[in-house]
């Protein structure tokens, strides 16, 4: 009996470390919460690089697979006030402050639910490194933004005729 009440304490002990370490990370609770994005039915976790997480100063939150799929968030939510809106960033998939971000737009790289990509690293390093691969160039998350709603016709008609022609039996998306 002693073994088994000692078998229970190490694996109580070692549940415990593992959900208070790094390895159960808070940042992973958005995409349980919101596991697909609530405008294009994306699966967040696969799509863990390019998701956001608005937060709202009433307590309301909203994840979407992507910044263009945030920009439909907050146009459609324009009476509420965002207290924080994260990011995840393309190379770790951790969640990071979008008005921290180094965002890439552009490049040869076709972005989530956009023609032209528009990614967020939290090291200019990274950035660069992508830049290097892919092209693009580094701009603020105002910049990204702008850009999302400027593109928002032209890839909304995008997925469209995509989803058109999926439907068709013409694609496989």
């Amino acid at each position: 009996m002693i073994t088994v009440k000692k078998g229970f304490v190490f694996l109580a002990a070692a549940a415990f470390l593992f959900l208070t370490s790094g390895l159960c990370s808070a940042q992973d609770s958005d995409l349980d919460t919101h596991k697909a994005c609530k405008y294009c039915g994306m699966n967040r976790t696969m799509f863990s690089h390019t998701r956001v997480l608005v937060t709202y100063d009433d307590g309301t939150s909203s994840g979407t697979c992507s910044l263009h799929c945030a920009a439909v968030e907050l146009s459609l939510n324009l009476d509420k006030t965002p207290k924080s809106i994260e990011v995840g960033d393309y190379k770790t998939k951790n969640l990071i402050d979008t008005e921290k971000a180094f965002w890439v737009i552009g490049g040869s790289k076709p972005g989530v639910m956009t023609k032209r990509g528009k990614w967020a690293f939290a090291s200019k390093a990274d950035a660069e490194k992508f830049i290097k691969e892919n092209g693009g160039e580094i701009n603020g998350f105002e910049e990204a933004i702008r850009c999302s709603y400027n593109d928002m016709y032209p890839d909304t008609k995008m997925i469209r005729e995509k989803r058109k022609m999926k439907k068709a039996g013409k694609m496989n998306m």
